[in-house]
Order: structure tokens, then C-alpha cells, then sequence
């Protein structure tokens, strides 16, 4: 019996072995993803800072309360652009985005614009209408993959298919904290910009302005929520990976405690045996 024991705490050493190995491996290569991944979120932001800020002045400027970007109208049907991962194994990365969303729509119809793998096969699998099932791989979107979404979002609404737009994603924070959160992309919520600049010369009318930049604004927008969410997911998995290794370790050296006692036990009950037939 204590043979058998001892060959079942073997193998199972070197199973969580081969486990930690691959956690181990998966921590690096987050831990080499992440210093770009933060560098790509860095450089998105001032863009998306920018055009916010040029958005927000032309929509007070826009004496016309019948633009369709910002006049606000009954929202009979909602669409969520939903950031989620390429992968698991990020801990509650990919979960909290999809309970976000749920705890957001309420009873009020939606349909879905899923980037991220597990986004997409989340909303197949739920049945849930959604605009594009293309965009598999957030790692590898681009500024003009991101035009393409904002044009395609900009139709659907004036065609009337939804009233209201939200983005969902992952803000990075730091390496321990990232948050998800829900913004409004349309209509434009009419708020204060954050830098009112000192006079503002339109070529155009604020509303045709409005209409003509509406592509780039969003555009970028998505561009740099993405690479929040990307930064935030290689985080999530590194942290994650980072705390499988450590309970793998743990696990090892609970393990091999109790293979040393079984081995004790095991020569104890030899010695004991040799003594007793010995007195025979």
C-alpha cells in the first residue's frame, strides 16, 4: 500500500511540474507583451484625447438640435461594442466584461459588435444578434480596421437599426487594477469639454463639421479602448499565470512532504519487519 501511495504522489508531482512549466511560460511571454502593449496605449491616447475635446466644442457650438450625433431620441434598441480577449487564462478578464454588459442592456433589446474571440463565440453561443463576426484578434487590430467599425456603426444608427451606442472594455490602470468600464459613443453626450480652447474657426458649419469628423472620432476612440483592453488583458493573464505558478509551487512541496513520509513509513514498517523475524 505504501508502495502504491508513493508512485501515485510521484506522478502526480510531476503532473503539477509539467503544469507549472507551461503557467511559467505563459507569465514571460505576458511579461514580454505587456511593456508594448502599455507603449501602444500610451501613444492612442492624445488622439482620442484630442478629438473628444474637438467634438465636445462642436456640439455646443451646433445650433442645430436636429444633427442626428447629437440629438437624443428614444432608445428602442441599443448596440454594445464589446472588447473582450483573444484567449482565457486571464482570470475574470473576459467574465466581467460579459456581466457588465448584462447588468447595462436591462430589459431593453440590443445587438452586438463582438471584437475578441471569446466575445464572439460568447454572443454565438447566446444567440444574440451581432453586426460583424470578423474581428477574432483585438492584438492585431488596426487604426483602419477601426475606421471600417465606425462606419459601419455610424450606418446602422442612422438607418435607425439601434438609438444608442455603448463601448464596453477594460481601462488599464496598473499591473493589479484594471476596470471595466461602459461609455456612450452615440448620440454625443452634450457635456463640457475638458480644455475649452481660446476661439474655434469652423471651415464648415459645426453640424456639417460634426457629421464630417464623426468617422475619425470614433474611430479613434475604439482604437484606443482596444489597446486599453489588450493592455489590460495581458495584465489580467500575467497576474493570473503569475498565481498559478505560485500554487503550483505550493501544491510540489505539499506533495513532495507527503511522499518523504510515506517513503519513511514505508522503511519504518521494512525495519520493523526485519527486527521482528530477526527475534524469531
Amino acid at each position: 500500500m505504501a508502495g502504491a501511495s508513493m508512485k501515485d504522489i510521484k506522478l502526480r508531482i510531476k503532473s503539477v511540474e509539467s503544469t507549472m512549466q507551461i503557467t511559467k511560460a505563459m507569465q514571460l511571454v505576458a511579461t514580454s507583451k505587456l511593456r508594448r502593449a502599455k507603449e501602444r496605449m500610451e501613444l492612442s491616447k492624445p488622439y482620442a484625447s484630442i478629438s473628444r475635446m474637438a467634438i465636445m466644442t462642436a456640439v455646443k457650438d451646433c445650433a442645430d438640435n436636429t444633427v442626428p450625433f447629437a440629438a437624443a431620441r428614444e432608445v428602442k434598441r441599443r448596440c454594445y461594442i464589446v472588447i473582450a480577449g483573444d484567449r482565457g487564462l486571464a482570470g475574470g478578464y473576459n467574465s466581467n466584461i460579459f456581466k457588465a454588459v448584462a447588468a447595462h442592456c436591462g430589459d431593453i433589446p440590443f445587438c452586438v459588435l463582438p471584437l475578441g474571440k471569446k466575445a464572439v463565440e460568447k454572443y454565438q453561443r447566446a444567440g444574440i444578434e451581432s453586426l460583424s463576426n470578423n474581428y477574432v484578434r483585438v492584438e492585431g487590430m488596426t487604426v483602419g480596421c477601426c475606421y471600417k467599425l465606425a462606419k459601419q456603426i455610424i450606418e446602422g444608427y442612422l438607418n435607425g437599426a439601434f438609438d444608442e451606442v455603448q463601448l464596453v472594455y477594460t481601462s488599464f490602470k496598473s499591473m493589479m487594477t484594471q476596470d471595466v468600464m461602459t461609455e456612450q459613443l452615440l448620440p454625443i453626450e452634450q457635456t463640457e469639454p475638458e480644455e475649452q480652447p481660446v476661439s474655434t474657426i469652423y471651415e464648415l458649419e459645426p453640424a456639417e463639421t460634426l457629421e464630417a469628423v464623426m468617422p475619425d472620432f470614433l474611430a479613434g476612440r475604439i482604437y484606443s479602448a482596444i489597446c486599453d483592453s489588450f493592455a489590460s488583458e495581458v495584465a489580467s493573464r500575467r497576474s493570473a499565470m503569475d498565481s498559478a505558478t505560485k500554487n503550483a509551487g505550493e501544491m510540489i512541496s505539499d506533495l513532495r512532504l507527503k511522499y518523504n513520509r510515506a517513503r519513511q513509513g514505508a522503511i519504518t514498517q521494512e525495519i520493523t519487519e526485519i527486527v521482528a523475524g530477526a527475534e524469531q
